[in-house]
């Protein structure tokens, strides 16, 4: 995911707290975990324990894999996510036909 992707679903979970706290607070820990992977894999690094650097870079794919969970349930039809639309990504435009030059 990119960081504008993880903004627009942050941002979409803010607006839409009051009605669905579940999923803010969901949200809010799968950031965490991704930041705890941030800082925790130099920390790790520096204390010498591979195990937990390893830990430490599984999490920074957490978003990814949160919403990816998500859209496999959305698509089954076994949970509704309303905000998959804030993280997908922009369809490029198209070029349109070629000018004559």
């Amino acid at each position: 995911m990119t960081l504008a992707q993880l903004t627009a679903m942050k941002a979409w979970q803010v607006a839409h707290r009051a009605g669905q706290p579940v999923e803010y607070h969901a949200c809010d820990a799968v950031l965490t975990l991704w930041l705890v992977g941030w800082m925790g894999a130099p920390a790790m690094v520096v204390l010498d324990q591979p195990w937990a650097v390893l830990a430490c870079v599984a999490l920074f794919f957490a978003p990814r894999h949160y919403v990816a969970l998500r859209r496999a349930l959305h698509r089954r039809g076994q949970l509704r996510c309303d905000w998959l639309g804030a993280v997908e990504p922009a369809s490029q435009p198209s070029a349109g036909p070629p000018q004559a030059g």
